[in-house]
């Protein structure tokens, strides 16, 4: 099918966002055919602009999150920049923002007085903590709500300050929440006819990812706590990272029919009967014994690769930990589509990170790079009705700004 048979089709989205959890929401809803106009302040634009990696004046961080959108860069401080703004709401389905609460309100953007304009928009707001709350009027980063949720105090050795997790975790896990939030949104307004307000809050979307530490926490009566448990998992065994003489290794043995394959191949029978090690509860009471065991294996190879050949040949789940080098140059990668090529109008060819959307019926990959700042602004201001002496002179009093690499 066609880029026409995306599935938003038809939807326009106003994505006045930066840096990270908002702008990606706006991409991956262009990548299933959504109309996407990036609206940026005069001169700097989306924060992330300034944001590496550079190559000739562009940000890769940038051009990630912002491929095919449209770029609009408006100076809402003038009435006509602001009345513009106006315009294009009345046009709109969506309108993401990732501002402090309150902030909009004092442009006149906040989600009462744009739905009183347009009663069918669906406001989606990204925050530290979200709208309500004792902390709602806090900044804060992705880094905020990943130590603030507990998910940093389990990483790392005990004893030493956790790591960094060094992706984004809170930001793009909070970016597809409000994808599926919209999506819903959008349905619901089939029947209902009115848009509604999305509140996502960072904070919130990382604690909800818990899969066990609260809920452990609540049945033991308070009593258990997640640790610092390095590169394994104690109550998965064997379930972590292994080092072997040229690089380190995953590998996932922590259920029996897994463990006893890997104890096959590791030491025969012997360690396969081993009853310290015959159920999962065994094997978390001896924990350090079996992880021992494991790693003087993996060490005792000739390579990695020799070790990860044995693994796959037992039936044992592992995988190598790849350096990007390799994770670019990855069959896997390659065949699933999950790198695009882009012809950028500064730096030529570019390649990116895709999105993981698989539909049968349409191709999601999305082929036109970010824009430049204010890349679109005469033609978006005259589809809305702006006469063309008035878009000039908003050109020439920065009102409608671009920078110098957008063809006029």
């Amino acid at each position: 099918m066609t880029a026409q048979d995306l599935p938003l089709k038809g939807i326009r989205v106003i994505d006045y966002s930066h840096f990270l959890a908002g702008p990606f929401m706006g991409r991956c809803l262009a990548a299933m055919g959504a109309e996407v106009i990036k609206v940026e302040r005069p001169k700097a634009g989306d924060a992330g602009r300034a944001h590496g990696y550079f190559k000739g004046g562009q940000s890769g961080y940038f051009l990630q999150q912002n491929m095919g959108k449209q770029g609009l860069c408006i100076d809402l401080r003038d009435k006509r920049g602001l009345d513009l703004m106006m315009k294009l709401v009345d046009t709109a389905d969506v309108f993401i923002e990732n501002y402090r609460p309150g902030a909009l309100e004092r442009l006149g953007l906040g989600y009462k007085a744009l739905s009183a304009r347009n009663p069918k928009l669906i406001y989606c707001s990204v925050s530290a903590y979200g709208h309500t709350g004792p902390y709602a009027d806090r900044p804060g980063f992705g880094l905020i709500a990943e130590a603030m949720s507990g998910a940093l105090a389990q990483l790392g050795n005990p004893g030493e300050a956790p790591p960094l997790l060094r992706m984004p975790l809170a930001d793009m896990y909070t970016g597809i929440h409000g994808v599926a939030a919209i999506n819903a949104a959008l349905v619901g307004r089939g029947s209902s006819k009115r848009g509604q307000h999305v509140d996502l809050a960072l904070y919130d979307c990382m604690v909800s990812m818990h899969d066990y530490a609260v809920q452990r926490y609540f049945l033991s009566g308070g009593t258990d706590l997640p640790k610092q448990t390095g590169s394994g998992q104690p109550d998965s065994t064997v379930y972590g990272v292994f080092p072997a003489k040229d690089g380190n290794l995953v590998i996932a043995a922590q259920v029996d029919d897994a463990w006893r394959r890997l104890a096959m191949l590791i030491d025969g029978n012997a360690l396969s009967s081993d009853e310290r090690f015959a159920t999962p509860a065994a094997r978390n009471a001896h924990y350090a014994e079996a992880m021992e065991i494991v790693r003087n294996w993996t060490l005792s190879q000739p390579s990695r690769d020799a070790c990860l050949a044995a693994l796959e040949e037992a039936g044992v789940p592992s995988a190598p930990v790849q350096t990007i080098e390799e994770v670019v140059k990855d069959p896997q990668i390659k065949a699933r589509g999950m790198l695009v090529e882009q012809e950028h109008p500064v730096l030529g060819k570019v390649t990116l990170p895709n999105l993981p959307f698989r539909f049968s019926d349409c191709d999601t990959t999305v082929q036109t790079p970010a824009p430049l700042l204010g890349q679109d602004n005469r033609r978006i201001a005259e589809s809305l009705g702006l006469s063309a002496e008035l878009v000039e002179a908003m050109v020439r009093d920065g009102v409608l700004y671009n920078e110098a690499a957008v063809r006029e």
